[in-house]
């Protein structure tokens, strides 16, 4: 059986600013930090074979954090990168909205409409992250990995594992930073332990971002 633990990268300076990121990146906040410590400590007990990471630096740093001192290569995989979100990367959430409300309405509530003309699209997405997490099973088995990437690549991933079409892809949980999955494979049966989950977290730090 492999076991893929998920977690997004904690709060960065850019979520706090709310502006988009996509493949742009911006550091971990203060509370960032502290939130990716309170994972570290809640899979303190946790053996992980490897730990894959986005290449970006928020979702890398998230990983140093979880690993801590422990002897734990972290591979940085281009494919597990955040959507690239284009013209868009950035800009504040308003300033989006007021310049392109129907895309914007689209990428939110009717992602199988969505197109792009600068960025990236949720098929071309799906592609790549599921294609990198496929060879990560397939190159795993009877494995602990951990998995450190963003919002839309981990809720694309687990649309893959529960089977949700694209249009409801952002049905919740609502994937906070540090929150995390759990995915138990054994052999061609898959078992999902933990969505979303934040009960590492105290109440201070669970601030939507």
């Amino acid at each position: 059986m492999i076991r893929l633990f998920i977690t997004r990268h904690g709060q960065t300076e850019w979520n706090l600013e709310k502006r988009f990121q996509g493949s742009k990146d911006s550091l971990l906040t203060e509370l960032g930090e502290k939130q990716a410590g309170m994972l570290r400590d809640r899979l303190a007990s946790q053996n992980f074979d490897l730990i894959y990471s986005s290449h970006l630096q928020r979702a890398y740093r998230t990983a140093e954090i979880i690993k801590d001192n422990r002897e734990i290569k972290i591979i940085k995989d281009k494919a597990l990168s955040e959507m690239k979100l284009g013209d868009w990367e950035g800009l504040k959430y308003d300033d989006v909205i007021e310049k392109y409300s129907k895309e914007y309405d689209l990428f939110w509530n009717k992602p199988h409409l969505f197109e792009t003309t600068s960025g990236e699209g949720y098929s071309e997405l799906k592609k790549r992250v599921i294609g990198s997490l496929k060879r990560i099973i397939r190159e795993n088995d009877e494995k602990n990995i951990l998995i450190v990437t963003h919002t839309i690549v981990i809720k694309q991933i687990m649309a893959y594992f529960e089977k949700r079409p694209l249009e409801k892809l952002w049905d919740l949980p609502y994937i906070h930073p540090t929150s995390l999955s759990l995915i138990e494979i054994d052999d061609e049966k898959t078992n999902v332990k933990l969505h979303g989950d934040i009960s590492h977290l105290e109440n201070n730090v669970k601030e939507i971002c």
